[in-house]
């Protein structure tokens, strides 16, 4: 069963939220949806939208490229296993 994205207020970040911050945050959110980004991340970030350049951040754990991608700042997000979230503010 595949898990649906929730839609989400704003972020700061030119007044919409990248769809990199909205699955990071959902994956946080959403148990079905972290156990099937952990059996197919290729496939729930092609079907969240995700941009090459999004995925290979997620995909690589490119911290540096998820923070100028999402305007996330250190200590907002963590990496637990093979999943990065996005805390809530």
């Amino acid at each position: 069963m595949r898990a649906q994205f929730i839609r989400h207020a704003p972020s700061a970040i030119g007044g919409h939220m990248s769809k990199l911050l909205k699955l990071m945050r959902e994956l946080g959110r959403d148990a079905a949806l972290a156990a099937e980004y952990e059996r197919d991340p290729e496939g729930v970030m092609r079907r969240a939208g995700l941009s090459e350049e999004e995925r290979k951040a997620l995909r690589d754990k490119d911290f540096e490229a998820i923070k100028r991608l999402t305007g996330l700042a250190d200590g907002q997000f963590s990496a637990i296993q093979i999943t990065i979230f996005a805390y809530d503010d």
